[in-house]
C-alpha cells in the first residue's frame, strides 16, 4: 500500500463529533510513552503529523487521522500514567469505550506495548478489555530496535506467556527507527478495508 495522502481530519471527545462517512477504522491503544506518535508517522511515511511528545499523557482527544480517504487511524490518550488525576483517567477511559460500543467500522485494534519490557498489568488489563468486547488484536511490540539480538527471542516469549493472545490475534514486532514491521501492518490493513 503506497500512502498518497494522510491529514488529522477528526478530533473528537463523543460520539457525535466521529466523521460518519463509513470507512475502514483501525484503532491505536497503549501505555503513554509506548510510541504511538511515533507508529502512526512510520505507517503514514510522514515526520510530524502526530506530534510527538517527551511528555506522557498529551493525548487527550480521540485523533482520527484520514488516510488515502480510505480508512481512519485512531489516536486515543494513553493508558497507564501515573501523573494523570484519576478523574482525567476516568474521563479517558470511558470516552474509549464509548467508541468501542457501536463502532461497526472497526476493523482491528492494535495494541502498542513496549517490547524491552514485560508487559504491564495496565497492558494486560486493557487485552482483556479488548477481548470483553471481541474485537481482534493485533499487538505491536515497539522500540524493538533497542532490543539487542540476543534478547529478541526471550522478550517475545515473555510478550506472548503474559498476553496469552487469542486465536485470531497476532503479535508484530516494530521498529520507527528501523521500519521493521510497517510493511506487516500496512499489508494488514490493506487486506481488511
Amino acid at each position: 500500500m503506497i500512502i498518497n495522502k494522510a491529514d488529522l481530519d477528526v478530533i473528537a471527545t463523543r460520539r457525535s463529533q466521529y466523521p460518519d462517512d463509513g470507512r475502514a477504522e483501525f484503532l491505536l491503544v497503549g501505555r503513554s510513552n509506548v510510541g504511538k506518535s511515533s507508529f502512526i508517522n512510520s505507517i503514514l511515511s510522514r515526520k510530524n503529523l502526530a506530534h510527538t511528545s517527551s511528555k506522557p499523557g498529551k493525548t487527550q482527544t480521540l485523533n482520527f487521522y484520514g488516510v488515502n480517504d480510505k480508512f481512519y487511524l485512531i489516536d486515543v490518550p494513553g493508558y497507564g500514567y501515573a501523573a494523570t488525576d484519576k478523574k482525567t483517567q476516568a474521563k479517558f477511559g470511558m470516552m474509549i469505550e464509548e467508541y468501542l460500543e457501536k463502532r461497526d467500522q472497526l476493523k482491528r485494534v492494535f495494541m502498542l506495548i513496549d517490547f524491552r519490557h514485560k508487559p504491564s498489568e495496565d497492558d494486560l488489563l486493557m487485552y482483556n478489555f479488548l477481548k470483553y468486547y471481541n474485537l481482534p488484536v493485533t499487538v505491536i511490540a515497539t522500540k524493538a530496535d533497542k532490543v539487542s539480538g540476543s534478547k529478541k527471542q526471550k522478550n517475545l516469549k515473555i510478550v506472548l506467556d503474559t498476553l496469552d493472545l487469542v486465536i485470531g490475534d497476532d503479535l508484530v514486532v516494530f521498529s520507527s527507527v528501523t521500519k521493521l514491521g510497517v510493511k506487516e501492518v500496512l499489508q494488514k490493513i490493506e487486506s481488511l478495508i
